[in-house]
């Protein structure tokens, strides 16, 4: 310890005496660790902390398997089956995660998050509310579900955080319901904070494969001992048994167990993987540079290291007194990148879209903190060990000589010191073309058609309550009503309304039949998406009218049985043919009546703007009378100043009617692409700290050189070398190294941006251009960083140089 302490005080004495080598290093490695500890802080509340349920790792979800989509929501009839028919899990459950009840009677009326699940949904997690009780059994049986849990936010939100909320009464959808609970403030499904939870009144009884589609989630718990291969082979196997006991429904839809946390997750794992990559890119980028000083610094004290040597230290003693002067390094580094990486967390969190999962978990914490120690640790060996070993090596005879240059010594150290400027030359071009893929990748995004004129346009969701509008003359009639006084409104050019907006990423589907063609067998038939319009709404919207024509106002009055096709239907199953007149059967019920297609619209991107474009029939609104529509609004000036007077409007015709998700249609485009923008501003963010570190590296070795030879520089000029001559020299040297690098720097892209192709859009990993213009930007910052110090080799005086010697 004694030993250790000397070290230390020796090493802090060393390092205040060159402030400016210290505050270089420091900056490096802060700036390195602060972004790898910001990203794991994310990494970390995403992919490695365990979920806040009871025994997670047990937890999966399983969904039906169709063989256009792996994890498709699941028919009540074979969650029913399923839960009768496996042996595999503990409990299953029930979860419709997408509703939304409107809460009336206690202040403003206000439309919120619902799930409706199975009474054991709570159980099963292992959340206990943190007042009252969660859901019983049976109390999702029909008749006994007026039961309510809300959440920790909308207790504080709208109740004032009163205790006495248990027991009290709420009207939900014009219903009453009494809260039996709080959930907890962490508690969080699906990376939302549901506002409400009710039972779902699931019948055992009804035949909900006649009666209704897919469309809810399911939950299980893996019994002890359970794999997730067995959980999977098990349900494999039910499903081959449900596909020959119903064919009609049931013919080609397999099962699919995916483990919750996976889920969670999402779909960003690759691109959480991928920012932990370039961090990590950027954090060796600035070991390198500080591995380069310190060989510097090394070189500047060979003769006290050889007069150490020649009083007796030991080769240990040296590495052990230099490796110690990089742990300080780290050390600090360290601390200043655990503040950085506070601040870029919450930078992040402010950036990230609200689709991260589990974002309000983002912080630093235990693990991220011991993360950073670890790093600062491992850093400090990283940059220091290489430095170490080679100046605690050195050679007695040259070190202690009047003058050291010149030495075999030294001819090591430039070339340990150019091969470390390679490799991050290496590492930055890997890194640039990541990021170059990504930002034209995010440019041929923006530039998709989504099919619509989003500009001056305002959404706004409205959900009736079925229990005040249980007919559909009802709910026509107010849409009817809304969108006549919006219309009118001074400043709008028109207004429509849809079930699902564009962009949103809801839908429903089905099976359908062109009627006098051949009847598929089960299994094979046509499936088509089906949204609900009204008149208005392609108009409104900018949507082409590509053949025949929209809705009519008879239509409406009539419920006529037509429906609108989109292109890619047309193109699909009409190709060379006029689709309008033909008649479709949509799949929609028992009876399903013949509809015939009076109009083809333009396509539009529903689930975004990277995502392909499916078959499409758009109903009347008076023809599937539709509660929860989402009205669109045309207007003159900024969308934005209608909102509050269209809202007022629709308090007119019925003031407890909440009206919800306000916003421009350009902030829902926006909204579409957070994800991609946020993946394209870190990388393009870490790919410029890292050509400036790779700059600065660059200009520290041709400084460094240039100083070195500075007697073989002025020799030169006293011999009559011209200036071309010297900063040929200097310049040709870095941008040798700059080449190399470049070199292994686009090999090693060409392999490893491939595993980022899933992230793509409307470009290859092996993108000529970009390869082409990132090489080339590399290659100007070298030139730059490499003329500094040749301008500075121009200056030396031949008679001062050579007197120095």
């Amino acid at each position: 310890m004694k030993t250790l302490a000397r070290d230390l005080r020796h090493g802090l004495r060393l390092l205040a005496a060159n402030p400016a080598f210290t505050a270089v290093a420091v900056a490096a490695l802060a700036l390195g660790i602060g972004a790898n500890t910001a990203i794991f802080s994310v990494v970390n509340a995403v992919l490695l902390r365990p979920l806040p349920y009871r025994d997670p790792a047990g937890l999966v979800m399983v969904w039906e398997k169709s063989p256009r989509n792996d994890r498709n929501v699941v028919s009540p009839a074979v969650y029913l089956d399923w839960k009768a028919q496996n042996r595999v899990f503990g409990d299953m459950t029930l979860v419709i995660d997408f509703s939304r009840t409107n809460l009336t009677g206690a202040g403003e009326p206000e439309e919120l998050l619902a799930g409706e699940v199975s009474a054991n949904f709570f159980r099963n997690l292992g959340v206990l509310p943190v007042i009252g009780r969660a859901f019983l059994d049976g109390e999702d049986v029909k008749g006994r579900e007026n039961v309510a849990l809300i959440s920790y936010g909308l207790w504080q939100r709208r109740f004032g955080g009163n205790r006495d909320i248990v027991g009290k009464t709420v009207t939900l959808d014009g219903i009453p319901h009494e809260v039996i609970g709080v959930l907890p403030a962490a508690f969080h499904w699906n990376s939302r904070t549901t506002d409400v939870w009710v039972p779902y009144p699931l019948d055992p009884g009804r035949d909900y494969r006649a009666t209704s589609g897919r469309y809810v989630a399911v939950l299980a718990r893996l019994k002890p001992g359970v794999t997730l291969r067995q959980a999977q082979s098990e349900l494999s196997t039910i499903a081959q048994r449900l596909e020959i006991q119903y064919p009609e429904f049931n013919k080609n839809w397999g099962a699919n167990v995916v483990p919750l946390h996976e889920q969670a997750a999402g779909g960003m794992r690759s691109i959480l993987l991928l920012l932990t990559a370039a961090v990590g890119f950027v954090l060796l980028i600035a070991c390198v540079n500080v591995a380069n000083l310190l060989l510097a610094r090394a070189a500047s004290r060979q003769r006290e290291i050889a007069v150490r040597v020649a009083l007796g230290a030991g080769r240990w003693q040296l590495m052990r007194q230099l490796l110690t002067e990089s742990l300080l390094l780290a050390t600090v580094g360290g601390s200043l990148g655990l503040l950085l990486a506070w601040w870029g967390t919450d930078a992040l969190v402010a950036l990230a879209p609200k689709s991260l999962p589990r974002l309000s978990e983002v912080g630093v914490d235990w693990r991220v903190f011991g993360f950073t120690a670890l790093m600062a640790v491992a850093t400090g060996v990283l940059f220091g060990l290489v430095p170490a070993i080679v100046a605690s090596n050195p050679n007695l005879n040259d070190a202690l000589k009047e003058s050291g240059r010149g030495t075999s010594s030294d001819a090591r150290r430039h070339r340990l010191r150019s091969l470390l400027v390679v490799g991050e030359v290496a590492l930055a071009l890997v890194l640039l073309i990541a990021a170059g893929l990504m930002i034209r990748s995010f440019q041929k995004l923006q530039a998709v058609n989504p099919g619509f004129r989003a500009e001056k346009v305002l959404t706004m969701r409205v959900s009736l309550p079925t229990s005040r509008y249980n007919k559909n003359p009802q709910v026509v009639g107010f849409y009817q009503d809304a969108l006549a006084r919006i219309q009118s409104l001074p400043g709008v050019r028109s207004a429509g309304a849809i079930n699902f907006l564009p962009l949103t990423g809801m839908a429903s589907g089905t099976d359908y039949l062109v009627v006098g063609r051949p009847i598929p067998k089960p299994g094979e038939g046509l499936a088509t998406e089906v949204r609900v319009a009204d008149p208005n709404f392609f108009s409104t919207m900018g949507i082409p009218l590509l053949r025949g024509r929209t809705f009519t106002a008879h239509d409406i009055a009539e419920s006529s049985p037509v429906l609108i096709i989109n292109e890619e239907l047309a193109r699909t199953v009409f190709p060379g043919e006029d689709p309008i007149g033909k008649k479709l059967v949509i799949d929609w019920g028992p009876k399903s009546p013949e509809d015939e297609i009076v109009g083809v619209v333009g396509d539009l991107k529903h689930y975004g703007l990277d995502h392909k474009i499916y078959p499409t029939v758009y109903w009347s609104h008076a023809r599937m009378p539709y509660s929860a529509m989402t009205i669109v609004a045309r207007t003159v000036n900024d969308p934005t100043a209608l909102a509050a007077v269209a809202i007022r409007e629709i308090h007119a015709i019925d003031p407890d009617q909440p009206v919800s998700d306000v916003r421009p249609m350009e902030e829902v485009v926006s909204a579409s692409v957070s994800e991609a923008r946020f993946n394209v501003l870190l990388l393009a963010i870490f790919a410029s700290l890292a050509l400036v570190l790779a700059a600065v590296g660059i200009y520290g070795v041709m400084a460094y050189n240039v100083a070195q030879r500075t007697h073989e520089i002025g020799i030169r000029v006293a011999l009559g070398a011209r200036t071309g001559d010297v900063m040929s020299l200097i310049v040709g040297q870095g941008l040798l190294l700059t080449l190399a690098g470049i070199a292994i720097g686009v090999a090693g892209a060409l392999g490893l941006t491939r595993l980022m192709a899933s992230l793509l859009f409307g470009v290859t990993a092996t993108d000529p251009e970009t390869y082409a213009c990132v090489s080339v930007l590399l290659a100007l910052v070298a030139l730059a960083a490499t003329y500094i110090p040749a301008r500075r080799a121009l200056k030396v005086d031949p008679i001062v140089a050579l007197r120095c010697e």
